[in-house]
């Protein structure tokens, strides 16, 4: 599978950690920056990593950032995806079976560096339910 992560800057050190997590597990991964701890505007990130998902040269993204938030907001206003908030594993389990979300945000500065892999195993392993959730899923796009 081939994972699209980015961030930035509050989220570069999970990033990293995040990184060598899913390759030493197999994953393909495409880090779209920030390259650094030095502040950045977090779109110059989202706004890439989400077209590429959307796109389809990933199958799934995640975004880190110091709230989760602005990454979520931005990759959200792309028309193919649902990005979702995730702050305990179950959570994100839940916007993947629930939500179909291809893209998952990470709050860095609020979840532990265990807590974000939690997560990460829980989104990636995840699978849409369907059923009632794609009547729901749908009316997502009908705007």
């Amino acid at each position: 599978m081939k994972i699209a992560i980015g961030g930035d800057h509050a989220g570069f050190l999970y990033k990293k950690d995040i990184i060598y997590y899913l390759t030493s597990k197999g994953y393909e991964v495409k880090d779209f920056g920030t390259f650094s701890e030095e502040s950045v505007d977090y779109p110059d990130f989202a706004h890439p990593l989400a077209t590429a998902v959307e796109n389809n040269d990933y199958q799934l993204g995640i975004l880190i950032c110091g709230s989760g938030n602005g990454v979520n907001i931005t990759a959200n206003k792309h028309k193919g995806i649902r990005s979702g908030l995730a702050w305990r594993k179950e959570v994100a389990a839940l916007i993947r079976e629930h939500n179909d979300a291809n893209i998952m945000a990470l709050p860095a500065r609020f979840i532990s560096l265990d807590t974000a892999i939690e997560c990460v195993d829980a989104f990636l392993n995840a699978k849409f339910e369907g059923g009632k959730h794609e009547r729901r899923v749908q009316k997502i796009h009908s705007c």
